[in-house]
């Protein structure tokens, strides 16, 4: 008897010493996150506010004119934020409705050897780099764009033809791009929703489309929104795939116009930029930060509201 009090006593204080070890790593890296956060909130500050009062933020976020290397320079930014926000919206407004589409197929429709199939596909496409989007962008949604360009303004003198980089392909490739964040996010949420909240729901007469569509996709709320959220976060801050098929070139967000966001702005320009250029390019940067922030705040904010609800 003596021995097992022994060895329990043993047992609950290496328990103790892991747990508290355990609690201890945890913290830490919840610390190291924080001031992650931070610093960089504070680094972007630092770096992109300077410019803000040496060009005026007025001329900066509301004009137009983009020419930071004539002999007067001009840094007007509204059609690349302007650009950067229809972009998103565009990419998120078909996007999601398509990828959580596919993950109510993969998690309640598909049969088993059908959504081990797709599953992994899925997957797939999101471990394929950014820029093979954009090269295949570039060789096969850029020449259809064009052929279509070429139609609709064939007797327009006015118009300045993109070779087909515009916004449209922009669109359909962060669209894709984002398809793979959306559908496993919401695959994952969607499986997570109990089983009893279906069977209740069926047991009361409710058909399985009206089940998924009145118990799933509520009960799954949170978990959707987080996908929606991390695809605007891609869709935001993806650079090199855009690059390659919207033009770069600052214009309008116009379907067939060849348009710059605001990540491209930085990476096609950072490289031989230097005084203030570079500056307003770091604001650029600070622009972008603050949108991500924002949304990001705005839907943790519905989804703390619908959990609320929800009870």
């Amino acid at each position: 008897m003596e021995k097992k009090a022994v060895s329990i006593i043993s047992n609950n204080k290496t328990k103790n010493i892991t747990e508290g070890i355990a609690k201890l790593a945890f913290q830490i890296c919840a610390v190291l996150m924080i001031v992650a956060v931070f610093s960089i909130t504070a680094y972007m500050i630092m770096k992109g506010a300077p410019a803000l009062q040496k060009v005026g933020i007025t001329d900066l976020l509301f004009k137009t004119l983009w020419k930071p290397t004539a002999a007067t320079p001009s840094f007007g930014i509204l059609y690349i934020i302007l650009t950067s926000i229809v972009g998103t919206f565009c990419a998120i407004l078909i996007g999601v409705p398509i990828g959580l589409l596919t993950a109510i197929f993969l998690a309640e429709v598909a049969p088993k050897p059908l959504a081990i199939i797709v599953q992994p596909a899925v997957e797939l496409l999101a471990a394929i780099p950014s820029v093979i989007y954009g090269l295949l962008g570039l060789m096969v949604l850029n020449p259809i764009m064009y052929f279509f360009e070429q139609k609709i303004y064939a007797n327009n003198n006015t118009h300045q033809f993109s070779g087909g980089a515009n916004l449209i392909s922009a669109i359909i490739v962060l669209t894709i791009m984002i398809l793979p964040t959306v559908i496993n996010i919401s695959t994952s949420a969607i499986k997570a929703v109990p089983q009893k909240m279906k069977s209740a729901s069926l047991a009361l007469g409710a058909t399985k489309m009206q089940t998924i569509f009145k118990i799933v996709i509520p009960a799954a709320k949170s978990g959707i929104l987080s996908a929606i959220v991390l695809g605007v976060g891609r869709a935001l801050g993806e650079a090199m795939a855009i690059s390659l098929v919207s033009g770069s070139a600052v214009n309008m967000p116009l379907p067939f116009n060849s348009v710059r966001f605001l990540t491209t702005a930085i990476v096609s320009e950072m490289g031989y930029a230097n005084g203030l250029h570079r500056e307003v390019l770091f604001t650029i940067g600070l622009v972008l930060f603050v949108f991500i922030m924002i949304i990001n705040l705005l839907l943790s904010f519905f989804v703390k509201k619908g959990m609320r609800q929800n009870g």
